[in-house]
């Protein structure tokens, strides 16, 4: 098993890792009947794609003998109607300046490695990703 998931009522849960115990609550968004005081399942859902581009940019980066410290990444989840769904993820990267002298090739692999992360081939084909890499271009 990797977690457990509890409904602790007024549409709210709270999910627990297993291995380490670490746990958090999510909350339904306001536009859907929630208060919209924690992450949403639709939020952690596009929120998962950035946090996985990161891991596996970072253990790529890691092998070539640098580290990402500090890149973030904004997250804009679009959600579409009937059905009610995540339509696209919009993801907007922050590269700091210590980072802006990484060569045109070294971009392009940790571009390709991120673009291939597992949730983003988990992603349904209907969900439109789109991805600015920001000063990395």
């Amino acid at each position: 098993m990797t977690s457990t998931v509890v409904y602790e009522g007024d549409l709210r849960t709270t999910c627990t890792h297993l291995q380490s115990a670490n746990h958090f609550e999510t909350d339904a968004p306001v536009d859907n009947n929630g208060k919209g005081e924690r992450f949403s399942p639709t939020d952690l859902m596009a929120t998962s794609l950035a946090t996985c581009m990161l891991t596996v940019m970072g253990i790529k980066a890691r092998t070539m003998g640098f580290d990402l410290n500090d890149v973030k990444v904004e997250v804009e989840k679009i959600m579409k109607a009937n059905p009610r769904r995540v339509g696209g993820i919009n993801l907007f990267f922050h590269i700091p300046d210590a980072l802006q002298n990484v060569d045109d090739k070294t971009r392009q692999i940790l571009k390709n490695t991120g673009t291939t992360c597992p949730v983003q081939l988990s992603l349904h084909p209907d969900i439109e990703v789109k991805v600015d890499w920001g000063s990395w271009g």
